[in-house]
């Protein structure tokens, strides 16, 4: 990439403003929690909070604002025109795991050697207050927006999205927008997300109870039960990676990245339960230690599934749970764009009825798409590559952000190739210049968008 040209419309002042904004984001933990769900905190309270302090933020910076009565959404806008202009963020984010783990309190933003440390710094608080202090940057230069500019936060991204059905179902569609939560350039289309549950009969002898969210590779994995000195000797065998609890038992380790991307982590549930396999007798567990083992493309179960425009569908196994009465995994693939969902179900369902398993449905969000020649696409492809050189062209990508619930809607950003990747991870961050580059691409392209001659 060549060196980034940093036009002048973000100041070192919105910087700093995005930055704070960011903190007070980060201080609300807004981890889904079912035991304070209520008639107007649908998705728990600290979700809820963040939601009210994202639009406290603003407010304070200009915008007007509204709180869904139920709690499921929130936007702010500014500008007016007959067209709206959406940015559609979150403010849920994944549990953070062991917070011991963490170099930090990942719910007390640390600004550490130029990086800004908490959860949702990456995924997606701080991509949302970008794009917001870019837009205030705009208005702080006296730009004139031709289009009502729409901030929507969601709040249940991580989950189920019931907020942009919601929202959906309340609001007028958007004419078009960005979706702050993925990678620069620009993804023109998502794969198709399938969540679903395996489910077969259960075992007296053996109780286990790893849970995790859908979109994540499990990166550890905690057994203390029967059998323990077997378990660890055959993960001694397989050569799996592991720690010792002394009376708790062990540690299953492995590696955690985002579901879109799991043949590029190390799945601790399915390390243990290949270990299992290996000690109690049980169709579900042969399933996943003598078939699926740790194929995350699915080819060991479903044969090569995979198109030229997208890629190989991915499949994520992030939890086990069993009992007397029944065993239960949760499934999370990322259908190529070409493949028909319905046939690879049913292919599903028949590579795991000899294991005793059926398959039941979850949540399943359509691909997708919005051609390259639009102008929407073409303008934001012009801005980035403008200011910085990188001629990389639009992509399709495993990940699903809320610019599939949107008309005309991608994903823009906001981080840069070359980012580490810390979504859903222990220590996320954000390098602060990462995200004043961010900032000055957002403001860039929605004045192009949004913006007549000054």
């Amino acid at each position: 990439m060549e060196a980034f040209k940093m036009q002048k419309i973000v100041t070192e002042t919105q910087q700093k403003q995005a930055v704070d904004a960011l903190k007070r984001l980060v201080s609300k933990p807004s981890v889904h929690d079912d035991a304070t769900v209520s008639e107007t905190t649908p998705f728990g309270k600290g979700i809820d909070e963040a939601l009210t302090e994202v639009l406290a933020i603003a407010k304070e910076n200009g915008f007007t604002t509204y709180k869904d009565p139920n709690g499921n959404y929130g936007y702010a806008e500014i500008g007016s025109g007959d067209q709206t202009f959406g940015i559609i963020g979150h403010v849920d984010v994944v549990p953070t795991g062991d917070p011991n783990d963490w170099d930090h309190d990942p719910f007390d933003a640390t600004i550490v050697d130029g990086h800004i440390y908490g959860r949702g710094t990456q995924d997606d608080k701080g991509p949302t207050m970008a794009a917001m202090f870019a837009v205030k940057a705009l208005v702080d230069q006296g730009y004139h927006f031709n289009k009502k500019i729409r901030f929507i936060f969601g709040t249940d991204e991580e989950t189920l999205w019931r907020d942009m059905k919601v929202y959906n179902k309340k609001e007028k569609p958007i004419d078009m927008g960005i979706a702050p939560d993925a990678e620069f350039p620009l993804i023109y289309a998502e794969k198709g997300l399938e969540q679903a549950y395996l489910v077969g009969p259960g075992q007296d002898d053996l109780a286990v109870d790893l849970q995790g969210a859908f979109n994540a590779v499990p990166a550890k994995a905690h057994y203390n039960g029967p059998e323990l000195v077997a378990v660890k000797q055959a993960l001694d065998n397989h050569h799996f990676q592991y720690e010792n609890d002394g009376a708790n038992g062990i540690t299953v380790l492995g590696k955690s990245v985002h579901a879109m991307n799991a043949p590029a982590g190390t799945n601790a549930v399915l390390r243990l339960a290949i270990a299992l396999d290996d000690v109690f007798p049980s169709k579900p567990l042969d399933f996943l230690g003598k078939l699926f083992k740790e194929d995350a493309t699915g080819t060991n179960v479903l044969g090569n599934i995979e198109d030229k425009q997208s890629g190989h569908l991915t499949v994520n196994i992030s939890s086990l749970k069993i009992t007397p009465t029944e065993t239960r995994m949760q499934l999370d693939m990322r259908i190529p764009v070409t493949v028909n969902r319905d046939d690879l179900i049913e292919k599903l369902k028949a590579a795991v009825a000899p294991y005793d398993l059926h398959y039941e449905a979850f949540d399943y969000l359509a691909p997708l798409y919005v051609p390259t020649d639009s102008h929407l696409v073409k303008t934001l492809m012009a801005t980035y590559q403008d200011l910085t050189g990188d001629d990389t062209q639009p992509q399709i990508s495993g990940g699903a952000t809320y610019a599939r619930t949107m008309h005309n809607c991608v994903a823009y950003g906001a981080m840069l190739p070359g980012t580490p990747d810390f979504m859903h991870q222990v220590n996320e961050n954000w390098e602060l210049q990462s995200m004043f580059k961010a900032m000055a691409i957002y403001a860039e392209a929605i004045k192009r968008l949004c913006v007549d001659d000054k």
